[in-house]
């Protein structure tokens, strides 16, 4: 029994003609043999995959195969003749063009080409017949270290081939952001460009730091007398430590603004702020002279600082 088309582009019935021809180019790229040299079933796969697009492509045998009218194969009209039919026509926008359109999808285009050379015993000279294309992209995944993304660093990145790849990682990247290495993809074809690297960065949690678009976060622990009666700190930044003066009479929660200290804007020497949180620790082991000190003070004292917080929550 042939093999359903729907099933072998990993796809339902439900699939759009859009769904149906991004799945093909992805699995035309991972399975043809010329790209796959050292795996033995990319051939079968890639025959497997050109036949299923064959027949779903177009709506005319599509909807035949929906009906039940022909099997996966394409019964009496197999799976290739549209489209050798097409290509023995007059005027085959297929033959014979140096490039192509200037509205014609990259992507299609590459796949057609591989396609096409299949079929005609797998030449690799391209521009001999008439096909230019750039290579396909290299996609990547890069982890970047907090420090090194907010700062900027240089790193290399291993190739599946085993080569390496220098990669400038600007200051200011962010989580999820994707860089371009132009012209470090794979090979062109008929004379066209490479295509290029696009390597996704994904940055590292850090224990002290966190980002807010280009503003650093952290939270700063003081001591009680530092928060009653104001001092001067250090704290860390992404550039080193610097000092800070905490005022007299501060809270927990209360935000300091240090400007300049976050990250550099992209395409810009200016740079964000760090964003300080105080947040008042008190002593792991009792203190037997701040208790009693405590008491004695609380005796004389009427501050609520809950006092507000309920009248609003009556209201």
């Amino acid at each position: 029994m042939p093999n359903d088309p729907y099933d072998v582009l990993g796809l339902t019935k439900a699939a759009t003609a859009d769904e149906i021809k991004k799945a093909y180019r992805k699995l035309v790229r991972e399975s043809h043999p010329d790209l796959h040299p050292d795996d033995a079933g990319a051939e079968e796969r890639f025959k497997a995959i050109s036949a299923a697009y064959d027949l779903l492509k177009d709506p005319a045998t599509r909807a035949r195969f929906d009906a039940g009218e022909i099997d996966g194969s394409g019964a009496e009209r197999p799976p290739r003749q549209y489209y050798r039919d097409y290509a023995d026509a007059p005027g085959n926008a297929y033959q014979h063009r140096e490039g192509f359109g200037p509205d014609t999808d990259p992507a299609d285009i590459f796949a057609e080409i591989l396609r096409n050379r299949a079929r005609q015993g797998g030449g690799d000279d391209f521009g001999a017949r008439g096909f230019q294309a750039a290579g396909p992209d290299a996609r990547y995944t890069l982890d970047v270290a907090f420090l090194d993304a907010a700062r900027g660093a240089e790193t290399r990145i291993t190739l599946p081939d085993g080569q390496s790849l220098a990669v400038k990682i600007p200051p200011g990247t962010s989580d999820g952001q994707t860089l371009r290495l132009r012209g470090k993809g794979a090979p062109g074809f008929g004379g066209g460009p490479s295509g290029d690297a696009l390597i996704t960065v994904r940055v590292r949690a850090h224990a002290v730091f966190r980002r807010d678009g280009d503003d650093i976060l952290i939270t700063l622990p003081i001591t009680i007398d530092e928060a009653v009666l104001g001092a001067k700190v250090t704290a860390p930044t992404i550039d080193g430590p610097v000092g800070v003066t905490i005022p007299e009479g501060a809270s927990s929660g209360k935000v300091m603004r240090l400007r300049g200290r976050g990250v550099a804007r992209a395409g810009q020497k200016v740079k964000g702020d760090q964003m300080i949180e105080l947040k008042i620790v008190t002593p792991p082991a009792p203190d037997a002279a701040l208790r009693e000190f405590l008491l004695e003070w609380q005796k004389t004292q009427s501050f609520d600082p809950r006092a507000d917080l309920l009248k609003g929550a009556a209201k």
